[in-house]
């Protein structure tokens, strides 16, 4: 018997909304983003912060030895894991492309907020997908106060394959509550996320259907990489935003998908099984990056995460403004998620509690330690201010500093040479640029971690024009 379909009036506007399949809703998880720690990690981090503070007041000198020494050590080990993704051979997988009759059904979930620029562009990218309309399902997901995009889509002759979806109001106001939300009314056995800004290769989805079939069942998610197009006049951060991408989707996510551990999966182009992911309760809505904490609560829950190799295309911030609250965003979002799955299945699975290490950890430590290193030797040096017979960097230092930029450098040269393109020798030595405004917005992810945990910054797009990849 069909189904009727509901409409929500927003704004003057009446909105199609899709009815409730028959299927199981996704159960939340027991604990997740919406805790920020467990009494245990509460203590845990309380007795650390006294003893440090002990340990200054009582030798400063020497406290400040170990603390720099400690975020040097785990930079240089953070280098040791690009450099040896670096020299990992990228492993070739070549599925037997399926035939249209055999292909699943497939969802595409597209959730945007305030993105009535790009709608348009949007659509025309979607519709360049090849995959057969039958099979096709594209929601896109919307806010209910988001009237002005609400009204663009409203404006476009939408293909019969791309319906729109309002969410319903309440909190918290995240993409993956928005994602759940879709995920209750998504009919294909396949499922991907596209963002605002995205324009995937046209193959992207018959890629990942044939290396779905060809693949054992535990494999649950393919992670295609993400490639920065950038102005075709570009200043410093949208060259160091793409060498950056390059490092992580072409290098190091690919390695450790060769060494069989799990990764943070990206914020977008992720193509799920859509049993697995409704099997571990979705997303989850509190998560700033519940990318990558869905990558983790898969591979706890004994899934494996592979990679494609057709790319999405995407844009960059250009100005230190966007940039600044989207980092900060990913950091409170990946301090989150490790401290959720340290007290969870997670940490009781050697292979994903080292992943967790070599990922997140390495990640946040590099952030919050080696920032403050760094500003301070400069400082000293520039100032003079170092004590008598202590160099702000001495040699040993230095040596772990220049390891540490050698491995990223190699890391990103390799990248963009796999993606297409070439490093140039001034990005490469405005790494530690890089590194520092880290620090500067891993403040800012502190400062809202204690005090608006789930607040999402939003990253602004607009239409492509006159961008590159090279």
């Amino acid at each position: 018997m069909a189904r009727e379909e509901r409409r929500l009036h927003v704004d003057g506007l009446d909105h199609a909304i899709l009815p409730d399949p028959p299927l199981v809703t996704p159960a939340p998880a027991a604990d997740g983003a919406h805790r920020r720690l467990s009494p245990g990690q509460a203590v845990a981090l309380s007795t650390i912060a006294l003893g440090l503070v002990v340990a200054l007041t009582a030798a400063p000198g020497q406290a400040l030895d170990v603390l720099r020494w400690t975020g040097l050590t785990l930079f240089a080990l953070l280098a040791t894991l690009r450099l040896a993704a670096a020299c990992t051979p990228r492993r070739l997988v070549v599925a037997p492309p399926l035939p249209d009759h055999a292909l699943p059904a497939y969802t595409v979930l597209a959730p945007l907020y305030k993105e009535a620029s790009v709608a348009a562009e949007l659509v025309t990218n979607l519709e360049r997908l090849d995959y057969p309309r039958d099979r096709l399902q594209v929601l896109i997901v919307l806010e209910a106060d988001d009237a002005e995009t609400i009204a663009a889509f409203h404006a476009l002759p939408l293909p019969a394959f791309v319906q729109v979806l309002v969410a319903p109001p309440g909190g918290p106001k995240t993409k993956p509550r928005a994602c759940n939300h879709a995920l209750e009314r998504a009919r294909g056995e396949l499922l991907v996320i596209y963002d605002a800004e995205d324009a995937p290769d046209p193959g992207q989805l018959r890629e990942a259907a044939a290396r779905f079939a060809a693949a054992p069942t535990a494999l649950a998610c393919l992670q295609a990489p993400l490639r920065i197009e950038i102005p075709a006049i570009s200043g410093l951060l949208p060259r160091q935003f793409q060498q950056e991408y390059a490092a992580h989707f072409e290098v190091l996510l690919p390695a450790l998908a060769r060494w069989r551990l799990a990764f943070p999966l990206g914020g977008t182009s992720n193509h799920f099984k859509t049993a697995p992911l409704r099997a571990v309760g979705g997303w989850d809505a509190f998560n700033v990056t519940e990318d990558a904490d869905v990558g983790f609560r898969l591979a706890a829950a004994g899934y494996t995460l592979d990679v494609i190799d057709r790319p999405t295309l995407e844009t960059a911030p250009t100005t230190w403004k966007a940039w600044r609250p989207q980092r900060a965003r990913w950091i409170k979002g990946h301090l989150a998620t490790l401290l959720v799955h340290l007290r969870g299945p997670a940490a009781r699975r050697p292979r994903v509690a080292m992943a967790l290490f070599l990922t997140l950890f390495l990640s946040l430590v590099s952030t919050h330690l080696h920032a403050p290193i760094f500003a301070g030797a400069v400082l000293m040096i520039l100032l003079d201010l170092a004590p008598d017979g202590h160099a702000a960097l001495d040699g040993p230092g230095l040596v772990l500093f220049g390891y540490a930029w050698m491995g990223s450098a190699i890391a990103a040269a390799v990248g963009r040479r796999r993606a297409g393109g070439r490093a140039r020798a001034l990005d490469l030595l405005g790494l530690p640029l890089i590194w520092l405004l880290q620090g500067w917005a891993g403040c800012h992810a502190l400062w809202q971690f204690v005090r608006r945990p789930h607040h999402w910054d939003k990253t602004p797009h607009a239409p492509r024009a006159g961008r590159r990849l090279a």
